[in-house]
């Protein structure tokens, strides 16, 4: 019953924006700590940005840095992902996870225990 689903994605032109949802079931997110991740065939699963479990620390990637932002809902049990300012090397299936994290986040994998099914973000003209 433990559940994490990602909603949101779907096609976008370069220069365009984008919200993804996490939201959670069988379990509250006000005590972990969230990231976002994503990945393309291939390619290893990357961090892309992270949010910790007071919301005061927030941790993104080089490429996304001024562009993406996160943030929490606890009342409604979600997390979102803006996406603004996006590029075609963006395209990707998007997925965000749990975590116990004693400082901050983390954009590794290894910290997040639960994490959803993914949503396809693609950036394209």
């Amino acid at each position: 019953q433990v559940q994490l689903v990602e909603s949101g994605g779907g096609l976008v032109q370069p220069g365009g924006s984008l919200r993804l949802s996490c939201a959670a079931s069988g379990f509250t997110l006000d005590s972990y700590s969230i990231g976002w991740f994503r990945q393309v065939p291939g390619k290893e699963r990357e961090g892309v940005l992270c949010i910790s479990k007071s919301a005061r620390v927030t941790m993104p990637r080089d490429s996304v840095k001024g562009r993406f932002t996160i943030s929490r809902d606890n009342a409604k049990n979600t997390v979102y992902l803006q996406m603004n300012s996006l590029r075609p090397e963006d395209t990707a299936v998007y997925y965000c996870a749990a975590g116990q994290i004693a400082d901050g986040c983390t954009l590794l994998r290894g910290p997040y225990h639960y994490w959803g099914q993914g949503t396809q973000v693609t950036v394209s003209s």
